[in-house]
Protein backbone atom coordinates (compact mmCIF):
# COMPACT_ATOMS: atom_id res chain seq x y z
CA UNK A 1 0.00 0.00 0.00
CA UNK A 2 2.66 2.58 1.27
CA UNK A 3 4.66 1.51 -2.65
CA UNK A 4 1.55 2.40 -4.59
CA UNK A 5 0.67 5.84 -2.34
CA UNK A 6 5.02 6.74 -3.12
CA UNK A 7 4.35 5.70 -6.92
CA UNK A 8 1.60 7.77 -6.79
CA UNK A 9 3.35 10.49 -5.10
CA UNK A 10 6.17 10.10 -7.99
CA UNK A 11 3.55 10.54 -10.28
CA UNK A 12 2.33 13.44 -9.39
CA UNK A 13 5.43 15.13 -8.71
CA UNK A 14 6.49 14.47 -11.99
CA UNK A 15 3.47 16.06 -13.72
CA UNK A 16 3.92 19.03 -11.81
CA UNK A 17 7.52 19.12 -12.23
CA UNK A 18 6.70 18.30 -15.76
CA UNK A 19 4.14 21.27 -16.30
CA UNK A 20 6.25 23.45 -14.66
CA UNK A 21 9.02 22.91 -17.18
CA UNK A 22 6.48 23.25 -20.60
CA UNK A 23 5.63 26.58 -19.12
CA UNK A 24 9.35 27.76 -18.64
CA UNK A 25 9.53 26.81 -22.09
CA UNK A 26 6.41 27.93 -23.67
CA UNK A 27 7.44 31.43 -21.57
CA UNK A 28 10.80 31.26 -22.56
CA UNK A 29 10.21 30.51 -26.20
CA UNK A 30 6.88 33.36 -26.40
CA UNK A 31 8.86 36.15 -24.36
CA UNK A 32 12.46 35.72 -25.26
CA UNK A 33 13.70 33.50 -27.97
CA UNK A 34 10.48 34.57 -31.16
CA UNK A 35 11.50 38.15 -30.31
CA UNK A 36 15.31 37.95 -30.37
CA UNK A 37 14.93 35.99 -33.81
CA UNK A 38 12.67 38.80 -34.91
CA UNK A 39 15.16 41.10 -34.25
CA UNK A 40 18.12 39.23 -35.45
CA UNK A 41 16.44 38.50 -38.76
CA UNK A 42 16.00 41.95 -39.51
CA UNK A 43 19.28 43.32 -38.12
CA UNK A 44 21.06 41.18 -40.67
CA UNK A 45 19.04 43.74 -43.53
CA UNK A 46 20.48 46.65 -41.87
CA UNK A 47 17.29 47.15 -39.62
CA UNK A 48 17.82 48.75 -35.86
CA UNK A 49 16.21 50.07 -33.42
CA UNK A 50 16.33 50.90 -29.76
CA UNK A 51 16.99 47.69 -27.38
CA UNK A 52 13.82 47.06 -25.45
CA UNK A 53 14.03 45.37 -22.43
CA UNK A 54 12.02 42.17 -20.73
CA UNK A 55 8.71 42.29 -20.60
CA UNK A 56 7.64 45.68 -21.42
CA UNK A 57 10.22 46.16 -24.69
CA UNK A 58 10.30 50.14 -25.27
CA UNK A 59 7.35 51.12 -23.28
CA UNK A 60 9.64 53.11 -20.43
CA UNK A 61 11.80 54.61 -23.03
CA UNK A 62 8.42 55.78 -25.04
CA UNK A 63 6.38 57.61 -22.08
CA UNK A 64 10.18 59.61 -21.03
CA UNK A 65 10.24 60.70 -24.87
CA UNK A 66 6.49 61.45 -24.81
CA UNK A 67 6.77 63.59 -21.26
CA UNK A 68 9.59 65.37 -22.80
CA UNK A 69 7.86 66.31 -25.71
CA UNK A 70 3.83 67.26 -23.82
CA UNK A 71 6.15 69.61 -21.54
CA UNK A 72 7.96 71.34 -24.75
CA UNK A 73 4.91 71.22 -26.68
CA UNK A 74 3.10 73.23 -23.30
CA UNK A 75 5.81 76.11 -23.66
CA UNK A 76 4.96 77.03 -26.88
CA UNK A 77 1.76 76.22 -27.32
CA UNK A 78 -0.41 77.46 -30.27
CA UNK A 79 -4.10 77.54 -31.36
CA UNK A 80 -4.04 75.08 -34.17
CA UNK A 81 -0.97 73.01 -34.73
CA UNK A 82 -1.20 70.05 -37.96
CA UNK A 83 2.29 68.26 -36.25
CA UNK A 84 0.63 66.73 -33.51
CA UNK A 85 2.36 63.32 -34.35
CA UNK A 86 5.63 64.86 -33.02
CA UNK A 87 3.63 65.66 -29.72
CA UNK A 88 1.45 62.28 -29.65
CA UNK A 89 4.26 59.83 -30.66
CA UNK A 90 7.22 61.83 -30.56
CA UNK A 91 8.91 58.78 -30.02
CA UNK A 92 8.83 57.96 -33.35
CA UNK A 93 9.71 61.38 -34.83
CA UNK A 94 13.13 60.53 -32.48
CA UNK A 95 13.88 56.76 -33.60
CA UNK A 96 12.96 57.96 -37.35
CA UNK A 97 15.69 60.34 -37.23
CA UNK A 98 17.89 58.23 -35.16
CA UNK A 99 17.49 54.71 -36.91
CA UNK A 100 15.96 55.32 -40.51
CA UNK A 101 12.56 55.43 -42.42
CA UNK A 102 12.15 51.85 -41.15
CA UNK A 103 13.21 50.79 -37.80
CA UNK A 104 12.13 48.37 -35.14
CA UNK A 105 10.51 48.89 -31.43
CA UNK A 106 8.58 46.75 -28.85
CA UNK A 107 5.73 46.98 -26.82
CA UNK A 108 6.00 44.09 -24.47
CA UNK A 109 7.47 41.35 -26.29
CA UNK A 110 5.82 42.44 -29.12
CA UNK A 111 7.83 43.37 -32.16
CA UNK A 112 6.85 46.44 -34.45
CA UNK A 113 8.65 47.06 -37.63
CA UNK A 114 8.01 50.94 -37.88
CA UNK A 115 7.61 52.04 -41.95
CA UNK A 116 7.95 55.58 -42.65
CA UNK A 117 9.18 55.44 -46.11
CA UNK A 118 6.60 56.62 -48.05
CA UNK A 119 7.30 54.39 -51.32
CA UNK A 120 7.20 51.69 -49.45
CA UNK A 121 4.13 52.16 -47.41
CA UNK A 122 2.61 52.02 -50.77
CA UNK A 123 3.82 49.13 -51.74
CA UNK A 124 2.78 47.46 -48.82
CA UNK A 125 -0.83 48.96 -49.51
CA UNK A 126 -1.08 47.60 -52.49
CA UNK A 127 -0.68 44.15 -50.98
CA UNK A 128 -4.02 41.95 -51.04
CA UNK A 129 -2.70 38.42 -49.69
CA UNK A 130 -4.44 37.12 -46.64
CA UNK A 131 -0.95 36.57 -45.36
CA UNK A 132 -1.06 40.11 -44.40
CA UNK A 133 -3.74 40.90 -41.75
CA UNK A 134 -4.56 42.39 -38.40
CA UNK A 135 -2.07 42.02 -35.97
CA UNK A 136 -3.41 39.24 -33.13
CA UNK A 137 -2.19 40.92 -30.70
CA UNK A 138 -4.63 43.84 -31.47
CA UNK A 139 -7.18 41.78 -32.41
CA UNK A 140 -6.73 40.14 -28.29
CA UNK A 141 -6.45 43.37 -26.74
CA UNK A 142 -9.06 45.31 -28.57
CA UNK A 143 -11.72 42.16 -28.23
CA UNK A 144 -13.73 43.75 -25.64
CA UNK A 145 -14.41 46.83 -28.43
CA UNK A 146 -14.62 45.27 -31.89
CA UNK A 147 -14.78 40.97 -30.66
CA UNK A 148 -14.14 39.16 -33.86
CA UNK A 149 -15.77 41.44 -36.99
CA UNK A 150 -14.97 43.00 -39.95
CA UNK A 151 -12.21 45.60 -38.19
CA UNK A 152 -10.41 42.72 -36.19
CA UNK A 153 -10.53 39.34 -38.28
CA UNK A 154 -8.42 37.94 -40.37
CA UNK A 155 -8.35 35.31 -43.27
CA UNK A 156 -10.76 33.38 -44.32
CA UNK A 157 -13.30 34.61 -41.75
CA UNK A 158 -12.43 38.20 -42.58
CA UNK A 159 -13.09 37.23 -46.40
CA UNK A 160 -16.93 36.09 -45.39
CA UNK A 161 -17.82 38.94 -43.76
CA UNK A 162 -16.48 41.48 -45.97
CA UNK A 163 -18.55 39.68 -48.52
CA UNK A 164 -21.75 40.08 -46.54
CA UNK A 165 -21.12 44.28 -45.41
CA UNK A 166 -18.96 45.28 -48.37
CA UNK A 167 -21.87 45.63 -50.74
CA UNK A 168 -24.63 47.71 -48.21
CA UNK A 169 -21.72 50.22 -48.63
CA UNK A 170 -21.35 50.48 -52.29
CA UNK A 171 -22.22 53.76 -53.78
CA UNK A 172 -25.33 52.97 -55.35
CA UNK A 173 -26.64 52.12 -51.52
CA UNK A 174 -24.96 54.84 -49.82
CA UNK A 175 -26.98 57.15 -52.64
CA UNK A 176 -30.36 55.64 -51.55
CA UNK A 177 -29.22 56.93 -47.63
CA UNK A 178 -28.64 60.69 -48.78
CA UNK A 179 -32.30 61.74 -47.56
CA UNK A 180 -32.00 60.21 -43.84
CA UNK A 181 -28.88 61.97 -43.38
CA UNK A 182 -30.21 65.01 -44.70
CA UNK A 183 -33.26 64.58 -42.45
CA UNK A 184 -30.70 63.38 -39.25
CA UNK A 185 -28.42 66.76 -40.08
CA UNK A 186 -31.38 69.56 -40.38
CA UNK A 187 -32.91 68.40 -37.24
CA UNK A 188 -29.28 69.52 -35.41
CA UNK A 189 -29.19 72.58 -37.88
CA UNK A 190 -32.35 73.97 -36.10
CA UNK A 191 -31.09 72.99 -33.04
CA UNK A 192 -28.57 75.52 -33.70
CA UNK A 193 -30.15 77.91 -34.79
CA UNK A 194 -32.74 78.20 -31.99
CA UNK A 195 -29.37 78.52 -30.33
CA UNK A 196 -28.42 81.53 -32.04
CA UNK A 197 -31.79 82.99 -32.28
CA UNK A 198 -32.20 82.11 -28.28
CA UNK A 199 -28.83 84.43 -27.84
CA UNK A 200 -29.58 87.22 -29.93
CA UNK A 201 -27.90 86.08 -32.54
CA UNK A 202 -24.13 85.08 -30.94
CA UNK A 203 -24.04 81.76 -29.44
CA UNK A 204 -21.46 79.39 -27.78
CA UNK A 205 -22.34 75.46 -29.01
CA UNK A 206 -20.12 72.40 -28.23
CA UNK A 207 -20.64 70.81 -31.97
CA UNK A 208 -18.75 67.60 -31.37
CA UNK A 209 -21.34 65.83 -29.50
CA UNK A 210 -23.91 67.20 -31.53
CA UNK A 211 -21.75 65.72 -34.51
CA UNK A 212 -21.61 62.17 -32.59
CA UNK A 213 -25.39 61.95 -32.29
CA UNK A 214 -26.16 62.99 -35.93
CA UNK A 215 -23.69 60.56 -37.17
CA UNK A 216 -25.00 57.84 -35.01
CA UNK A 217 -28.78 58.40 -35.92
CA UNK A 218 -27.76 58.88 -39.77
CA UNK A 219 -25.89 55.02 -39.07
CA UNK A 220 -29.15 54.25 -36.92
CA UNK A 221 -31.67 55.30 -39.40
CA UNK A 222 -29.97 53.81 -42.54
CA UNK A 223 -27.91 50.57 -41.46
CA UNK A 224 -30.47 49.38 -38.78
CA UNK A 225 -33.94 50.73 -39.28
CA UNK A 226 -33.88 52.27 -35.91
CA UNK A 227 -34.05 55.69 -34.27
CA UNK A 228 -30.97 57.52 -32.34
CA UNK A 229 -33.38 57.16 -29.23
CA UNK A 230 -32.85 53.88 -29.11
CA UNK A 231 -29.41 52.87 -29.96
CA UNK A 232 -28.13 56.19 -27.79
CA UNK A 233 -27.00 53.93 -24.88
CA UNK A 234 -25.23 51.34 -27.00
CA UNK A 235 -23.39 54.35 -28.98
CA UNK A 236 -22.95 55.99 -25.31
CA UNK A 237 -21.01 52.87 -23.74
CA UNK A 238 -19.42 51.96 -26.97
CA UNK A 239 -17.71 55.86 -26.02
CA UNK A 240 -16.87 54.63 -22.68
CA UNK A 241 -15.92 51.16 -23.38
CA UNK A 242 -13.40 53.12 -26.19
CA UNK A 243 -11.88 55.63 -23.38
CA UNK A 244 -11.46 53.29 -20.74
CA UNK A 245 -9.30 51.15 -23.05
CA UNK A 246 -7.42 53.68 -24.19
CA UNK A 247 -6.12 53.77 -20.80
CA UNK A 248 -4.17 50.83 -20.79
CA UNK A 249 -2.81 51.92 -24.95
CA UNK A 250 0.96 51.90 -23.88
CA UNK A 251 0.81 48.62 -22.12
CA UNK A 252 -0.56 46.43 -25.33
CA UNK A 253 1.60 43.93 -25.98
CA UNK A 254 2.59 43.10 -22.12
CA UNK A 255 1.88 39.55 -21.57
CA UNK A 256 -1.54 39.35 -19.53
CA UNK A 257 -1.99 42.43 -19.08
CA UNK A 258 -5.36 42.29 -20.45
CA UNK A 259 -6.03 39.48 -17.79
CA UNK A 260 -5.63 41.24 -14.62
CA UNK A 261 -8.64 42.22 -12.61
CA UNK A 262 -7.85 45.71 -12.15
CA UNK A 263 -10.35 48.33 -12.16
CA UNK A 264 -9.71 49.74 -15.83
CA UNK A 265 -10.41 45.87 -16.87
CA UNK A 266 -12.86 45.53 -14.39
CA UNK A 267 -15.10 48.31 -16.32
CA UNK A 268 -13.93 46.86 -19.12
CA UNK A 269 -15.69 43.37 -19.08
CA UNK A 270 -18.55 45.32 -17.31
CA UNK A 271 -19.28 47.42 -20.38
CA UNK A 272 -18.44 44.70 -23.01
CA UNK A 273 -21.18 42.62 -21.16
CA UNK A 274 -23.58 45.36 -21.30
CA UNK A 275 -23.43 46.63 -24.55
CA UNK A 276 -23.57 42.77 -26.20
CA UNK A 277 -27.09 42.23 -24.05
CA UNK A 278 -27.74 45.72 -25.91
CA UNK A 279 -27.48 44.89 -29.34
CA UNK A 280 -28.93 41.72 -28.95
CA UNK A 281 -32.00 43.04 -27.64
CA UNK A 282 -32.09 45.58 -30.45
CA UNK A 283 -31.76 42.44 -33.01
CA UNK A 284 -34.32 40.46 -31.05
CA UNK A 285 -36.39 43.43 -31.68
CA UNK A 286 -35.78 43.13 -35.36
CA UNK A 287 -36.68 39.71 -35.43
CA UNK A 288 -39.83 39.63 -33.47
CA UNK A 289 -40.64 42.51 -35.67
CA UNK A 290 -40.55 40.73 -38.51
CA UNK A 291 -38.87 43.32 -40.40
CA UNK A 292 -38.78 43.24 -43.97
CA UNK A 293 -36.34 45.91 -45.44
CA UNK A 294 -32.78 44.48 -46.78
CA UNK A 295 -30.61 47.36 -44.71
CA UNK A 296 -27.64 45.88 -43.27
CA UNK A 297 -28.67 44.45 -40.11
CA UNK A 298 -30.66 42.52 -42.06
CA UNK A 299 -28.03 41.45 -43.72
CA UNK A 300 -26.25 40.32 -40.55
CA UNK A 301 -28.71 38.36 -39.56
CA UNK A 302 -29.23 36.19 -42.83
CA UNK A 303 -25.68 35.75 -42.64
CA UNK A 304 -25.40 34.84 -39.22
CA UNK A 305 -28.45 31.88 -40.06
CA UNK A 306 -26.44 31.14 -43.27
CA UNK A 307 -23.33 30.34 -41.08
CA UNK A 308 -25.23 28.35 -39.10
CA UNK A 309 -26.14 26.12 -41.26
CA UNK A 310 -23.03 25.56 -43.24
CA UNK A 311 -24.36 27.13 -46.11
CA UNK A 312 -22.01 28.87 -48.63
CA UNK A 313 -19.76 29.83 -46.11
CA UNK A 314 -16.29 28.75 -45.18
CA UNK A 315 -15.24 26.24 -42.82
CA UNK A 316 -15.14 27.74 -39.48
CA UNK A 317 -16.84 27.62 -36.55
CA UNK A 318 -19.32 30.55 -36.00
CA UNK A 319 -21.88 31.34 -32.98
CA UNK A 320 -24.34 33.36 -34.54
CA UNK A 321 -25.37 35.69 -31.60
CA UNK A 322 -21.52 36.22 -31.76
CA UNK A 323 -20.92 36.96 -35.33
CA UNK A 324 -23.71 39.42 -34.92
CA UNK A 325 -23.06 41.41 -31.89
CA UNK A 326 -19.64 41.43 -33.30
CA UNK A 327 -20.15 42.82 -36.37
CA UNK A 328 -22.84 45.27 -34.86
CA UNK A 329 -20.23 46.86 -32.65
CA UNK A 330 -18.03 47.42 -35.69
CA UNK A 331 -20.14 49.03 -37.31
CA UNK A 332 -21.73 51.20 -34.91
CA UNK A 333 -18.13 52.26 -33.39
CA UNK A 334 -16.37 52.63 -36.93
CA UNK A 335 -18.54 54.26 -38.89
CA UNK A 336 -19.92 57.00 -36.25
CA UNK A 337 -16.36 57.57 -33.98
CA UNK A 338 -14.64 58.15 -37.55
CA UNK A 339 -17.38 60.28 -39.53
CA UNK A 340 -18.22 62.65 -36.24
CA UNK A 341 -14.72 63.35 -35.63
CA UNK A 342 -13.52 64.12 -39.31
CA UNK A 343 -16.24 66.47 -39.52
CA UNK A 344 -15.42 68.17 -35.62
CA UNK A 345 -11.67 68.82 -37.68
CA UNK A 346 -12.96 69.97 -40.84
CA UNK A 347 -15.06 72.51 -39.26
CA UNK A 348 -12.40 73.60 -36.86
CA UNK A 349 -10.06 74.14 -40.42
CA UNK A 350 -12.97 76.05 -42.29
CA UNK A 351 -13.59 78.04 -38.66
CA UNK A 352 -9.40 78.74 -39.25
CA UNK A 353 -9.73 79.28 -43.11
CA UNK A 354 -12.46 81.53 -43.50
CA UNK A 355 -11.24 82.15 -47.21
CA UNK A 356 -12.08 78.14 -47.85
CA UNK A 357 -14.77 78.73 -45.84
CA UNK A 358 -16.38 81.23 -47.99
CA UNK A 359 -15.21 79.19 -51.09
CA UNK A 360 -17.31 76.35 -49.55
CA UNK A 361 -20.41 78.45 -48.59
CA UNK A 362 -20.27 79.82 -52.19
CA UNK A 363 -20.26 76.02 -54.13
CA UNK A 364 -23.27 75.07 -51.56
CA UNK A 365 -25.30 78.17 -52.24
CA UNK A 366 -24.55 77.90 -55.69
CA UNK A 367 -25.38 74.53 -56.48
CA UNK A 368 -28.11 74.07 -53.95
CA UNK A 369 -29.91 77.18 -54.56
CA UNK A 370 -31.99 77.13 -51.73
CA UNK A 371 -32.92 73.25 -51.75
CA UNK A 372 -31.64 70.43 -49.71
CA UNK A 373 -29.01 68.51 -50.93
CA UNK A 374 -29.51 65.17 -52.75
CA UNK A 375 -26.88 62.77 -54.19
CA UNK A 376 -26.22 64.64 -57.54
CA UNK A 377 -25.51 67.65 -55.34
CA UNK A 378 -23.08 66.16 -53.39
CA UNK A 379 -21.14 64.68 -56.30
CA UNK A 380 -20.66 68.15 -57.44
CA UNK A 381 -18.95 69.84 -54.50
CA UNK A 382 -15.75 70.13 -55.32
CA UNK A 383 -14.73 72.66 -53.17
CA UNK A 384 -16.42 70.39 -50.07
CA UNK A 385 -14.67 67.21 -51.37
CA UNK A 386 -11.47 69.05 -51.04
CA UNK A 387 -11.41 70.37 -47.74
CA UNK A 388 -13.11 66.95 -46.79
CA UNK A 389 -9.47 65.14 -48.44
CA UNK A 390 -7.29 67.36 -46.61
CA UNK A 391 -9.05 67.03 -43.39
CA UNK A 392 -8.34 63.21 -43.56
CA UNK A 393 -4.68 64.15 -44.87
CA UNK A 394 -4.02 66.45 -41.77
CA UNK A 395 -6.21 64.38 -39.39
CA UNK A 396 -7.01 60.88 -40.25
CA UNK A 397 -9.21 58.43 -38.65
CA UNK A 398 -6.53 56.25 -37.23
CA UNK A 399 -2.79 56.94 -35.76
CA UNK A 400 -2.06 54.08 -37.43
CA UNK A 401 -2.30 51.07 -39.68
CA UNK A 402 -1.12 47.46 -38.48
CA UNK A 403 -0.64 44.35 -40.23
CA UNK A 404 0.74 41.25 -39.31
CA UNK A 405 2.43 39.02 -41.33
CA UNK A 406 1.40 35.14 -40.97
CA UNK A 407 3.86 33.49 -43.24
CA UNK A 408 7.30 35.28 -44.57
CA UNK A 409 6.96 37.96 -46.93
CA UNK A 410 8.97 39.86 -49.32
CA UNK A 411 8.16 43.80 -49.78
CA UNK A 412 10.66 44.84 -52.55
CA UNK A 413 14.14 44.28 -51.09
CA UNK A 414 12.85 44.20 -47.77
CA UNK A 415 12.31 40.39 -46.57
CA UNK A 416 9.70 40.66 -43.21
CA UNK A 417 9.89 37.41 -41.32
CA UNK A 418 6.53 35.25 -40.43
CA UNK A 419 4.98 36.69 -37.31
CA UNK A 420 6.12 40.66 -37.86
CA UNK A 421 4.24 43.11 -36.88
CA UNK A 422 4.34 46.06 -39.90
CA UNK A 423 3.23 49.43 -37.83
CA UNK A 424 2.82 52.52 -40.42
CA UNK A 425 2.21 55.73 -39.03
CA UNK A 426 -0.13 57.47 -41.06
CA UNK A 427 0.72 60.85 -40.84
CA UNK A 428 3.96 59.86 -42.58
CA UNK A 429 2.34 58.05 -45.08
CA UNK A 430 0.51 61.39 -45.91
CA UNK A 431 2.65 64.11 -45.20
CA UNK A 432 6.14 63.30 -47.38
Amino acid sequence: MEAAGLGLTRIIVSAVLGGVLGLFIYLYTTLFLQPRRLQSKLRRQGIRGPPPSFLFGNIAEMKKIQLHAHSTAAKDHDSIAHDWPFTLFSYIHQWRNQYGPIFTYSTGNVQLLCITDPEMVKYISLCTSLSLGRPSFASKDRRPLFGEGILSSNGSVWAYQKKIIAPELYMDKVKGMVNSMVDSTTIVLRTWENSVDNEEGVADIRVDEDLRRVSADIISRACFGSSYSQGKDIFLKLRTLQKIMSKGFSYTGVPGWRHLPNKNNREIWRLEKEINMMILKVVNERIGAQHGEKDLLQMILEAAKSSSSHNGKPSMDINSDKFIVDNCKNIYFAGNETTAVTASWALVLLATHPDWQARARAEVLEICKGRLPDADMLRRMKTLAMVIQETLRLYPVVAFVARETFQDMKFRDLSVPRNSVIWIPHYYKNNL
